[in-house]
């Protein structure tokens, strides 16, 4: 008897564990883009870094605007969302049917530049966020 419950726990868990592998099934593909916190450090120099350059790397910002010191200030932003979906494999052991399982990421990432007078980086900040 005690040996019966053992093969039925043993073969149980066996399936549990190896119908797990089903999820996830698909995956959403997402934009590649170059504004990332990466580009950013690597390509933006306070001091040195000018419009001109900036429009090359990053093409034109979201938003142009004024700060209280006349400084012009560009904000770019992307927002990317992933979702992933596929089968819950433990609901077919114990209750004959799969139950469809999806996943959602959303992110946010901006970037604030502020220009001088002579159009040049005088400062810059990043703002990035995962829901």
């Amino acid at each position: 008897m005690k040996k019966s419950i053992s093969v039925i726990l043993v073969i149980s868990l066996f399936l549990i564990t190896s119908s797990c592998a089903t999820y996830p099934r698909k995956q959403e593909p997402s934009q590649l883009s170059n504004l990332t916190i990466g580009i950013v450090k690597s390509k933006i120099i306070k001091g040195e870094t000018t419009q001109a350059e900036i429009l090359e790397i990053f093409g034109s910002p979201n938003i142009i605007t004024k700060n209280r010191d006349n400084d012009e200030v560009w904000n770019y932003n992307r927002m990317s969302y992933k979702t992933t979906s596929g089968a819950d494999g433990v609901s077919v052991i114990f209750f004959g049917g799969s139950r469809a399982m999806t996943t959602a990421t959303t992110q946010s990432f901006d970037l604030i530049l502020i220009f001088d007078e002579n159009d040049v980086v005088k400062d810059y900040s990043v703002i990035s966020a995962i829901f």
